[in-house]
């Protein structure tokens, strides 16, 4: 397991010096966001993270050592869980939208959102990201990303003490970018968390938590695709 030592201690200077920028909050989709005639609508994707252990709240070098000792049979078999069908996410939302009768591009490999550019524009929903270079790239009018960023298993510390049991996780954002203005029309961060439904503690497969993680991808991908097929 890798420790994030280096992660968090960004993110405590980024709140002690006030350089933290406020989150962006949802958006609704726009009405007739997805069928846009004539158009086109890129999909990408970001690599998806590999399933792992997270344990918030072991702030110093000593508590997450101490914690992560305490997981390891779990963090081991986190590791040979796999993501089933969630790299397919493209083609299943690329299904929805044609139904809607927009032509879509689905846009291969993983999609690396630290490639584009800050946007010098500023307004409500604007995009931080400028996507704007995205249009004639891919001959597309708005582009939908879809950006998983966690996966795996949560347990919450105090230090050395854990204040939960460990639950399954999956967290990320889809949403759709105006290629034209550079501003959100769809805004949706998606945050899923489910505890096994009885015991927990049952090295080394860990049934009743590997039951729920299964639950839990299923039940991201639908948050995905159900807002879009409205």
């Amino acid at each position: 397991m890798k420790i994030r030592i280096g992660a968090a201690l960004a993110a405590v200077v980024l709140v002690l010096t006030g350089c933290a920028s406020a989150p962006q909050l949802p958006v609704p989709l726009a009405p007739n966001a997805l069928a846009i005639k004539p158009g086109k609508i890129g999909i990408v994707m970001t690599e998806l993270p590999t399933p792992d252990t997270y344990l918030p709240g072991a702030g110093c070098l000593l508590c997450y050592a101490a914690a992560a000792a305490a997981n390891s049979s779990l963090t081991a078999h986190t590791k040979t869980l796999t993501t089933e069908d969630l790299p397919k996410l493209k083609e299943y939302i690329a299904d929805v939208i044609r139904k809607k009768g927009t032509e879509v591009v689905i846009i291969p490999g993983n999609f690396d959102l630290d490639a584009l550019p800050k946007t010098s524009k500023e307004g409500p929903n604007v995009a931080r990201k400028d996507f704007s270079s995205l249009r004639t790239k891919y001959d597309v009018d708005k582009i939908l990303v879809i950006d998983i960023n966690g996966l795996g298993f949560e347990r919450t510390y105090s230090s050395y003490f854990p204040t939960s049991d460990p639950k399954a996780f999956v967290q990320g954002t889809g949403y759709v970018v105006n290629l034209t203005t550079n501003v959100y029309e769809w805004y949706a961060p998606i945050s899923i968390r489910k505890s096994a439904d009885g015991a927990w503690d049952e090295p080394p497969k860990f049934p009743g938590l590997t039951n729920v993680y299964f639950f839990i991808i299923e039940a991201g991908k639908d948050s995905f695709i159900k807002p879009l097929s409205n």
